[in-house]
């Protein structure tokens, strides 16, 4: 009985053993491939609009959530600011606000198209993008949906490296001008899930899946109005139809 249960013993001390090697190998991994992303695209990140040579198609900003009262959060304020500013720099005319719209009485898009309108931005300059559902969906998009071939993304830096990444994988022409981060208790949880984002999109651009919706195509050098739909949702991440189907 002893020796069978010695034996069953060394069975599980190897098995756990085996579980921490990967469990190892695989933060290294996740540690190697975020320094890779970080080291390759770093060279196309800029502190404002001045060290940028030339227009773009449209300044991509991508969405980071509402507070309760149904208003753009901190992280997500931040980024607007930011693109409102490249906008009045003359970076481009054109504003892609990407985020999610999939669900009832949840829509991201809606209220930075509004706050960039309170701030003097002409309405038909603002595109919504009702799908940004992921970073990569936002970008996919943008692609596909906007026809933009050249933009400038707005989001925190620690987010910008994998925004860059993700549209250089996709043939997209970026590069990222980040907005300022708010400090609050709790931000280096961020970095920590950032860095499993990288690896996790690592792979992802390798696949390439289609976005949950497509549709059809707006081009970004039309009119903003094209976007505005008070009865479009997006339930489960599906487009529920209406009468007034966004395209």
């Amino acid at each position: 009985m002893r020796k069978l249960l010695a034996g069953r013993y060394k069975w599980v001390v190897r098995i756990v053993a085996g579980l921490c090697l990967l469990g190892v190998l695989g933060l290294i991994a996740i540690l190697i491939i975020s320094y890779a992303m970080i080291q390759k695209e770093k060279g196309q990140i800029f502190e404002s609009a001045d060290g940028m040579r030339e227009q773009v198609d449209c300044i991509l900003v991508l969405g980071a959530g509402l507070t309760p009262d149904g208003g753009p959060s901190r992280v997500l304020t931040e980024r607007l600011e930011k693109g409102i500013e490249l906008y009045r720099a003359g970076v481009s005319d054109r504003l892609l606000m990407s985020g999610d719209h999939g669900r009832e009485g949840y829509n991201e898009v809606k209220a930075m198209k509004k706050y960039a309108i309170d701030a003097g931005i002409p309405a038909d300059r603002i595109f919504m993008d009702h799908a940004g559902f992921s970073t990569y969906e936002s970008i996919y998009r943008a692609r596909d949906v906007f026809q933009v071939k050249k933009m400038v993304v707005v989001t925190q830096q620690y987010h910008t490296y994998r925004a860059l990444y993700i549209a250089d994988k996709l043939g997209v022409e970026a590069c990222g001008v980040p907005a300022v981060m708010p400090v609050y208790r709790g931000s280096w949880m961020l970095e920590v899930r950032e860095k499993v984002a990288r690896a996790k999109e690592f792979f992802n651009v390798m696949i390439q899946p289609k976005p949950t919706y497509l549709g059809d195509v707006i081009p970004i050098s039309g009119s903003g109005d094209e976007t505005d739909d008070e009865k479009e949702v997006f339930g489960d991440g599906v487009l529920e139809k209406t009468e007034n189907e966004n395209r």
